[in-house]
């Protein structure tokens, strides 16, 4: 079962989001990881270090008050003395119960120890209620000194173990926010082509379907039934897609049915119309009787649309040979200037009638193409009488034919100086009985079927037709075919 857009366009968002998603969790992830590691530092490493720092100024100070004891045997320095080594051992006790390493510890626990022992040494050479002084101040002085020295280096080392951890702490921050943001970088471009990947194939998805109809419905529009059009499509274009197909055959049914009347209209209208002509001819001749000249006038205006009829019955019946694929081209090496020279013939009545030139543009040696030479005179007696139609009294009409050798083709062109033909009407001029908004004055009405049987047999002969216009300055036909071997032109 194919989704529709409906659930295509959903799914393709879910997607996204998901992906999107992904990366903001991840992103949430690394940002957690550095607020846990920057709050472990502000909240123990930094206390630590300042706790530190003051333990190390609390133990000068004890030293400081208990050189002044020794040196004036004041009780309020003793006194001092006391409270300062009972600060230092609360606040030791305090750092021992906050902190977590071993390494931190074991300093911590060493420097309590020799405190204990520093003190014993103070009680030892100082006995309570005997103010007397060591026997051996020197000795006491220098054993004391030691022990301060290694308290120092206990808390000095305790101090550059964290501030080593805060440094170890803010390199290993500096390089997780560095990988963070180049991950995360990573995965956003990812995700956004992932994403517009996602996207681009949902909209292909559902355009692609509507282009190909949109193609399919011109076709129709330019009377291209043909085939059906089979295309995978989400399931509300597939309905869209099988009622212009719907259509179409319903178009090709009326089509065929109006082709097939018309033929069959102008098979029927062929027979009696030639014997209206042949009957016109025969009192043209005064076979019956002699004729007064009124009558002789009104037998040639009948005979002239009688011919005028069978020509258009004719083109009639041969488009929809064509169409069927039923028409027959003998296709043969023709000297297409013997062609135009007869095709020019037939005209030139009408050109002197409207004192138009006739002039033709070529090498002036015999131009051979592979083509039906019926046929490609019909096209240019069609191209030429068009021409001569919309041409002004006293114009030109041309024909030239110029040859590629090197991609083997002959163009020929016909060109007038008539009143052009509107842009607007140009992609439809071949198209059968449409004849444009420009009227040529004094024009006769044709049939609108000229172009389009030329258009047919030019392509039946593998060749191309086109028109140049511009309103106000003429038009030019214009059609290439396939030049002939020189070998086989010669030998005929």
């Amino acid at each position: 079962m194919r989704l529709s857009i409906f659930w295509r366009l959903l799914l393709t968002s879910l997607v996204i989001i998901t992906v999107m998603g992904g990366v903001n969790l991840y992103a949430l992830y690394q940002l957690r990881q550095l607020t846990a590691m920057t709050t472990e530092m502000a909240l123990f490493h930094y206390p630590a270090v300042e706790s530190a720092k003051r333990l190390l100024g609390s133990l000068y100070a004890q030293l400081n008050s208990e050189k002044k004891y020794v040196a004036t045997k004041d009780a309020t320095f003793l006194t001092n003395f006391n409270e300062e080594v009972e600060e230092f051992r609360r606040s030791l006790q305090q750092m021992l119960g906050q902190e977590h390493s071993p390494q931190g510890q074991n300093l911590l626990q060493e420097t309590s120890r020799l405190l204990q022992e520093r003190m014993v040494l103070f009680q030892e050479g100082f006995r309570e209620g005997d103010g007397a002084a060591p026997a051996d101040l020197l000795g006491y002085e220098a054993h004391r000194d030691a022990l301060m020295d290694r308290m120092s280096s206990s808390i000095q080392g305790y101090i550059d173990l964290h501030e080593a951890r805060v440094s170890v702490g803010v390199s290993e921050s500096r390089a997780s926010a560095v990988q963070a943001e180049a991950v995360t970088q990573q995965l956003v471009l990812v995700a956004l082509v992932f994403g517009l990947g996602l996207a681009g194939i949902a909209s292909y998805t559902i355009l692609r379907p509507l282009r190909q109809l949109q193609s399919h419905i011109k076709e129709i529009g330019q009377g291209k039934f043909g085939q059906p059009l089979q295309i995978t499509a989400p399931a509300e274009l597939k309905d869209l897609v099988d009622t212009v197909n719907w259509m179409g055959a319903k178009l090709q049914e009326l089509d065929d049915m109006k082709t097939e009347f018309l033929a069959h209209v102008s098979h029927e209208l062929r027979t009696p119309m030639a014997s209206i002509q042949e009957g016109t001819h025969l009192l043209l001749d005064e076979i019956p009787g002699p004729l007064v000249q009124d009558q002789r006038t009104t037998l040639r205006i009948m005979a002239d649309s009688c011919r005028r009829l069978i020509h258009l019955i004719s083109t009639i019946l041969d488009l929809s040979k064509m169409e069927a694929g039923m028409m027959e081209y003998r296709i043969v090496p023709v000297d297409l200037r013997r062609v135009a020279e007869i095709s020019i013939n037939k005209v030139r009545l009408l050109a002197d009638s409207k004192h138009v030139q006739l002039l033709i543009e070529d090498s002036g040696d015999r131009v051979w193409v592979k083509a039906d030479a019926a046929r490609i005179e019909q096209v240019l007696d069609n191209l030429l009488s068009n021409a001569l139609k919309f041409s002004p009294e006293s114009g030109i009409v041309k024909l030239q034919m110029a040859q590629d050798a090197q991609a083997g083709v002959l163009e020929v062109a016909v060109s007038d100086m008539g009143p052009g033909i509107a842009a607007d009407d140009l992609p439809y001029i071949f198209e059968r009985f449409y004849q444009g908004r420009t009227k040529a004055k004094s024009s006769s009405a044709g049939s609108g079927l000229g172009l389009t049987l030329a258009k047919k047999v030019v392509e039946a002969l593998g060749g191309r037709i086109w028109i140049e216009s511009e309103v106000g300055k003429g038009t030019t036909v214009r059609f290439i075919l396939r030049l002939a071997k020189q070998g086989k032109a010669k030998g005929l």
